[in-house]
């Protein structure tokens, strides 16, 4: 039974929603005695049902006045706890209650049926670094820099000086000032230094988390020596040719000297041999320098684990979860469990390792499903259960590319084109989200309207009794009043997919005539042509030879074609001029520059921008992931908005490309798409 939490402000809002089946689903509402069905129209039920309007009319009412700071902050419990659960890399196919029926994930699918489900859930961005940034700080991450234009579209290195800048504000850093406890277990992967390797000003303790344990960067195959490596194997094959180069000249030279073909002195021979000793050596230890330099445990500034001992890691992270929750039971907290499953190298223990019917990808998602049930267990044990809101999703879609030979080793995004790393397609951004909370949001609820990873930062800092900052642009809405049902649409009409700092997509949310348009302006060039990701290749290029652009840009009507398979062209579609022209003007204002910032770009092969560093899109776009504050002090505050001189530009930070890594998976069906009208 679960444990009664904290009142609220917000009472209970139980209500009938019809299934998808076409089956109306009776929505529970707990009471002393247990959960009971809610009834209408018994002459025996009639103060329950007046005692539910009523309820349901102060819900409506606080709704209508936008729950401000002070309806959520001055009433005293009124505030719920936040438990923010993030998976990697999980593609939106692989969990039952968004139709998988082959992989088991009984905790997130009570999850869902207990609270409310986004079928339409989107990404900022389709790779870690830049989602993750637009999810804590409710901004495209073109706003704040957390993109790149060279191909290194994720933070390379724990060690490289760059990450999130610091006058970004994330919903942590608000809700601290708002006397929650802030905590994040887990992954960060939004970098660690600036200057030197233990300054830390990227560090999670300097955006609002109170208590960070986990990895500053990301799991990698590196991290075990995998045999699909994200940086070494690269590496070490660049080595070992100039490793190789150095070795012939060295003896060329030698041999010259020993027979008298060459005079002159040894000492380019001595040079040789020794700079070919120093690259075999850095070859051959390579990959232990890398697991020693990336794949560590940090408790706050102080690592715990270097190397990581992964066997017990699972265990550690849940031990953590339940330490935080037990410490600050008694106050306001906001915890953000940032998962490492379900990224390769898949690192599943022995008790699941060879129980799913999906390889060590399925073994690695089903322990991630039980992880999130003893977490919420604990919720349970602690009484904390109605008193806090949890959230499930994932940071993108799954990899498609992560293949060797034949295995498959990434996640399945169902009838969604595309995957991780495709800005465009909706297999690399539409992704799960689940909201929890109960005696609050009505059981049950399926929404099929476009929101956003981005939202969750309003919805949070709202509820929380604060207010989204004022100074700079928030691209998130507060999806609050959609949740509860007392308004019918989303409040994005459009949504704007980006792949680097390049704009690929959009997406209008036409409400009069309930059309959801995509427009792509580019897309991969797939490869091998007609498969359905850039095999051979860690992910899809954003730009150069490897992506087509469309002149006129695809139109889909994803109201109809979810899987994006059919492009519409003014002969099918009546509206296209209309759409197209609707899209551009929505693009035209986004583009609009914001005010000039304070970052520069210190990711190597970037020029050195003045200012705002405008990009084509006009957003600061050139300053990458590893932009770093060069503002004066007092300056930190959030005032990116404000004029003044850009610092000097540093770079320097170390690159090398990413390896981040999918087969169709049977058994999928898209149980809870919304309904697609067919054409005749």
């Amino acid at each position: 039974m679960r444990a009664a939490g904290r009142a609220h402000s917000l009472p209970a809002a139980p209500q009938d929603e019809p299934s998808l089946s076409g089956r109306r689903r009776t929505s529970l509402r707990p009471g002393p005695e247990g959960p009971h069905p809610s009834r209408k129209g018994d002459g025996e039920d009639n103060m329950p049902c007046l005692e539910h309007s009523w309820k349901w009319l102060v819900v409506t009412v606080g709704a209508l006045v936008g729950l401000t700071p002070s309806a959520c902050g001055d009433l005293p419990g009124s505030r719920p706890n936040f438990l923010l659960l993030m998976a990697d890399d999980l593609g939106i196919g692989d969990l039952g209650c968004y139709g998988n029926n082959t992989i088991r994930t009984p905790n997130i699918d009570r999850l869902a049926r207990d609270g409310v489900m986004l079928t339409q859930h989107l990404a900022a961005a389709s790779v870690c670094t830049p989602s993750r940034a637009a999810f804590l700080t409710g901004r495209y991450p073109l706003r704040s820099g957390m993109v790149s234009s060279n191909g290194y579209r994720v933070l390379q290195w724990a060690g490289a000086a760059g990450g999130l800048p610091a006058n970004e504000t994330t919903f942590a850093k608000i809700l601290k000032e708002r006397g929650y406890a802030t905590g994040l277990i887990g992954k960060w992967h939004l970098g660690l230094n600036c200057e030197s390797s233990n300054d830390h000003c990227h560090h999670p303790l300097n955006h609002g988390f109170d208590h960070f344990y986990g990895m500053p960067f990301s799991l990698m195959g590196d991290c075990i020596h995998w045999e699909l490596s994200e940086k070494r194997a690269g590496m070490e094959r660049k080595l070992n040719v100039c490793f190789q180069i150095v070795a012939f000249a060295a003896l060329t030279l030698t041999a010259g000297k020993l027979t008298h073909l060459t005079s002159g002195s040894w000492t380019p021979v001595i040079w040789l041999t020794l700079a070919a000793m120093l690259l075999f050596t850095t070859s051959y230890f390579l990959g232990a320098l890398i697991v020693h330099a990336d794949c560590f445990l940090m408790r706050n500034h102080t690592i715990t684990e270097q190397p990581m001992r992964f066997q017990r890691t699972t265990s550690l992270i849940l031990k953590e979860v339940s330490s935080f929750l037990q410490r600050n039971k008694q106050r306001p907290f906001l915890l953000f469990v940032s998962f490492l499953h379900v990224h390769t190298p898949l690192i599943t223990t022995e008790k699941f390792r060879g129980k799913s019917a999906h390889g060590l990808y399925g073994d690695n998602t089903e322990e991630m499903d039980w992880m999130l049930g003893k977490i919420v267990d604990t919720l349970d044990m602690e009484g904390l259960t109605n008193s806090t809101l949890v959230y499930f999703t994932s940071d993108h879609g799954g990899a498609l590319e992560s293949q060797l030979r034949n295995d498959q080793y990434g996640g399945w995004n169902g009838i969604y084109k595309g995957g991780k790393g495709m800005g465009g397609w909706e297999g690399g951004i539409r992704v799960p989200g689940i909201f929890r909370w109960p005696g609050v949001l009505p059981a049950g609820r399926v929404i099929h309207e476009p929101t956003s990873l981005m939202d969750v930062f309003p919805t949070v800092v709202h509820l929380g009794g604060s207010e989204v900052p004022q100074d700079r642009v928030i691209d998130g809405r507060d999806m609050l009043p959609l949740l509860l049902g007392t308004t019918e649409h989303s409040a994005h009409d459009f949504l704007l997919h980006y792949c680097e700092n390049f704009l690929h997509a959009a997406r209008w949310h036409q409400r009069d005539g309930g059309r959801l348009w995509k427009v792509h302006y580019t897309t991969p060039v797939f490869q091998p042509r007609g498969a359905g990701a850039c095999y051979g290749k860690a992910v899809c290029p954003c730009s150069g030879d490897r992506v087509a652009h469309h002149q006129p840009p695809l139109l889909f009507d994803l109201s109809r074609d979810p899987a994006e398979a059919h492009a519409l062209t003014p002969d099918t579609e009546p509206s296209f001029q209309q759409v197209m022209d609707a899209v551009a003007r929505a693009v035209a204002r986004h583009r609009v520059a914001p005010p000039r910032s304070r970052f520069r770009a210190p990711i190597r092969g970037l020029r050195a921008h003045q200012g705002a560093m405008e990009g084509p899109d006009g957003l600061g776009a050139l300053r990458g992931p590893c932009a770093r504050c060069s503002c004066p002090p007092g300056a930190r505050n959030g005032d990116q908005g404000a004029p003044g001189p850009p610092g000097p530009s540093r770079s320097g930070a170390r690159r090398a490309r990413v390896r981040v890594t999918r087969a169709p998976r049977p058994g999928w069906r898209p149980a809870l798409q919304a309904p697609v009208a067919t054409t005749g």
